[in-house]
């Protein structure tokens, strides 16, 4: 495995620039608290994996060379963020509970939504797919120990991704007194609404 510093370097490069995994776990972080955001985040994680493990077993060389496959997982990528967003806008136009009847109004299916929209918008993103069959590579051998380095070179990446993202919540946290006054949380549902609108829009007319 060649330059393994330098990956790890590259790929908190691109960790850190914003996309639509940020904005989820932004708004849920805000909107439902830290729990939410975290679970967000485990389902971002384990979509990683996936998508690891497709790169390693060349299922993302497949969905690459295949016209129908990549169009058919960008098109519902794009769908899927644009729900996300519209349901985002659509929440400041809701009248939200006081914060004593917000505190008390039980939601056991929270967390499970959260997990499910971090993995989702993950998973449906062909362009995640297409980075880690382009990216690894450049940095992974082509002999008999090629897919042990896949997993190591992807693991890294899922890793430093889950590092990102708890401090990036923790950070998000502390000025929670602040981000979570009502007026805050509906501007933010808005803001990252319409990214994720653009995210989906912007998806759909990705080409390969």
């Amino acid at each position: 495995m060649a330059n393994y510093l330098l990956f790890v370097f590259m790929c908190f490069m691109l960790i850190i620039l914003p996309g639509p995994d940020t904005a989820i776990i932004t708004k849920n972080t805000i909107s439902k608290q830290k729990a939410a955001g975290v679970q967000t985040t485990f389902g971002t994680l384990v979509a990683l994996l996936i998508h690891t493990l497709a790169a390693g077993l060349g299922l993302s060389a497949l969905i690459v060379k295949s016209a129908f496959l990549f169009t058919f997982l960008k098109y519902v990528g794009a769908v899927y963020l644009i729900y996300l967003g519209c349901k985002s806008m659509l929440f400041i136009l809701k009248k939200q509970p006081s914060s004593e009847q917000a505190d008390n109004k039980p939601n056991k299916y929270e967390n499970k939504s959260s997990f499910r929209q971090g993995f989702l918008t993950n998973l449906l993103n062909p362009k995640v797919a297409v980075f880690f069959l382009t990216f690894l590579p450049q940095f992974a051998g082509t002999g008999n120990n090629a897919f042990i380095e896949f997993l190591t070179l992807g693991l890294t990446y899922t890793v430093l991704t889950m590092i990102w993202f708890f401090f990036y919540i923790k950070l998000i946290n502390y000025v929670s007194e602040f981000m979570k006054k009502q007026s805050t949380i509906k501007a933010v549902e808005g803001l990252t609404g319409g990214i994720l609108i653009l995210f989906g829009i912007k998806l759909a007319f990705e080409s390969r």
